[in-house]
């Protein structure tokens, strides 16, 4: 899961683009806090571009600074969400080729035929991938079919005719954001619609034409000042030329309307709209029906003795209020929330989401001392967060701790853009057999765990339609993290390779800290050998490592978003980079900068 946006403007202004895709950043950050970018296109086709490893704040600097430096009328963003690939520098979006026409491209999703797309693009289409990137992948697939056409110049159906043949190429779940050098903007998605991806317009600042925007979440277009909302449906295609109107092409027939169920249980923000669902109102649906799941687990009698309802920070804010109104029992917040610490899902290892647990939450102790607690949250992944909050309610004196999940247990692993974990560390999966409930309860330390039923989820979402905006369609979800059945065909090869791909991350990882540990001068003897032969043993089945869960090698986020911050040894600047963006200025690729 990532952020993507798209901005052309009527005016032909050389100035503002980068300004509002630099603010709309601020308002998708959720979607991904790894990496992001801005490449923008000015008068003559040539194109800027600023992008790197942090928040935007990190790369555009606190005060956006570095926005000066990407002037046009034109332009695309993206946010990265780590996936089971590297978190390379090289590998933050927008991505650019120069042939044909120059394209800027930023991506949403997942490939899961990304190997035998790389064989294509190396022995038929002769294309170099410089990243392990699938993004880099589907934008040299577009760039290819794009230069079949052997003009100089391309038009609409040439354009269309391209993504057609792209689509019977790829398979996964995409959104995505193109912008051709001179020519214009370009979104589509996936014929399935498992990312998401909406359009709106607004009059132009000088009163003549209109601009366009896309953006995965409803939330920046309306804080921008657009309207006139339009999903992009699954299957189709949007070109928006310089100073026209946008075309609407049906690319490949709608399979299925399966927006990921994710996005409303935890991504996105509550105050968006996504394919004409209102994520706040799906989440009051999941307290409610949570609430009823509740009372027949754990009986009426016990549902008397809870003496305090507490949410988990913050997706379930939503959520917990409507569950204490179904069960009539006192609502509180009971946790205080740092806003400026990481997910703690996507942390590096083990380690440092226990740290990060306790860095991100406080809890109050008056409002559980001594008394029997529901806590809701949102989901449950690895159990680590779980486990942890369960703690802090009992050291903060709680008697009786109860815990309940707006999703169904996760037992099978995301494939359409989220890592959310190798499915051996999800706490509801047991090597292949879905975990008890009674066992999942032991492990975080509660009393009892209540999981709300996949039926009462989709129904959750299904009846936060917002008429006005809705699309006519049947309404289904991709929900295959919670039975294993997932909306497109997937080779049962895919998932060796994902969990190969996971492991050979988790060795470079460990070997690049070992060289910045041998740099420094802070390296054990453990580290020593690490950068002198390289890693080896290290269990690539997704299990993990106990190289990875050493305090001394995890790289744990601080209250600013970013790695911890050092000055960099004359010998550390000597070690090999990974890879580096050849393309267009990369902000990582230059130390200080």
């Amino acid at each position: 899961m990532c952020g993507i946006v798209a901005l052309i403007q009527a005016s032909g202004s050389e100035t503002s683009v980068a300004t509002e895709l630099h603010e709309s950043l601020y308002f998708l950050q959720h979607r991904g806090q790894d990496a992001c970018g801005i490449a923008t296109c000015a008068s003559g086709g040539k194109i800027y571009q600023c992008k790197g490893n942090g928040l935007a704040s990190k790369v555009f600097r606190d005060d956006g600074s570095r926005v000066a430096d990407l002037p046009g009328y034109m332009g695309i963003g993206h946010l990265r969400y780590p996936t089971a690939g590297t978190s390379a520098n090289a590998e933050a979006q927008p991505f650019y080729v120069n042939s044909p026409y120059g394209i800027c491209f930023a991506h949403n999703g997942n490939l899961i035929n990304a190997k035998e797309l790389k064989r294509f693009l190396d022995f038929e289409a002769h294309r170099h991938i410089n990243t392990e990137s699938d993004s880099e992948l589907m934008l040299n697939i577009l760039a290819n079919e794009l230069n079949e056409t052997g003009k100089a110049r391309v038009n609409v159906q040439d354009i269309v005719d391209a993504i057609e043949r792209m689509y019977n190429r790829c398979v996964g779940g995409w959104a995505c954001t193109a912008m051709l050098a001179g020519y214009g903007l370009i979104g589509f998605r996936d014929s399935f619609g498992i990312r998401p991806l909406i359009m709106g317009s607004r009059p132009s600042d000088t009163g003549e034409g209109t601009d366009y925007m896309m953006a995965s979440e409803s939330v920046a277009l309306k804080q921008l000042g657009f309207g006139n909302f339009r999903d992009i449906l699954p299957g189709q295609a949007v070109i928006i030329p310089k100073g026209g109107s946008p075309f609407f092409a049906q690319i490949q027939e709608q399979k299925r309307y399966a927006p990921d169920i994710f996005e409303f249980c935890y991504f996105a923000r509550p105050d968006s709209i996504i394919d004409g669902i209102s994520v706040n109102q799906s989440r009051e649906n999941m307290g409610t029906r949570l609430a009823k799941k509740i009372r027949s687990t754990i009986g009426e009698e016990r549902v008397k003795e809870i003496d305090i309802i507490i949410p988990i920070p913050e997706t379930s804010n939503t959520s917990a209020p409507c569950v204490a109104a179904v069960l009539k029992r006192p609502y509180y917040q009971g946790f205080i929330k740092n806003r400026y610490v990481f997910r703690t899902f996507i942390m590096p290892g083990q380690k440092a989401r226990q740290k990060g647990v306790k860095r991100k939450l406080n809890a109050m102790d008056e409002k559980f001392a001594g008394k029997n607690v529901l806590l809701i949250d949102d989901s449950i992944v690895r159990g680590t967060t779980s486990r942890e909050i369960v703690g802090m309610a009992r050291d903060a004196g709680a008697k009786k701790v109860y815990f309940a999940s707006c999703a169904p247990p996760i037992t099978h692993a995301h494939i359409y853009g989220i890592d959310l974990a190798s499915p051996n560390e999800l706490i509801a999966h047991d090597h292949g057999q879905n975990r008890a409930i009674e066992e999942i309860a032991k492990h975080v330390g509660a009393d009892e765990i209540i999981f709300q039923d996949l039926e009462d989820l989709k129904g959750a979402c299904s009846d936060a339609v917002v008429t006005k905006t809705a699309p006519v369609m049947p309404r289904d979800f991709e929900v295959g993290v919670f039975c294993g059945k997932y909306v497109t065909p997937v080779d049962p090869e895919y998932f060796k390779h994902l969990e190969e791909v996971r492991g050979e991350t988790r060795k470079m990882k460990v070997l690049e800290k070992a060289r910045e540990a041998v740099a420094n001068g802070s390296a054990n003897n453990e580290e020593l050998e690490i950068a002198a032969h390289g890693v080896k043993g290290l269990e690539t089945n997704g299990a993990g490592a106990s190289s990875l869960n050493d305090p001394k090698t995890d790289s744990v986020p601080h209250t600013n978003g970013n790695t911890r911050q050092r000055n960099r040894s004359a010998a550390e600047e000597s070690l090999p980079k990974q890879r580096m963006d050849i393309s267009i200025h990369n902000l990582g690729d230059y130390p200080g900068s």
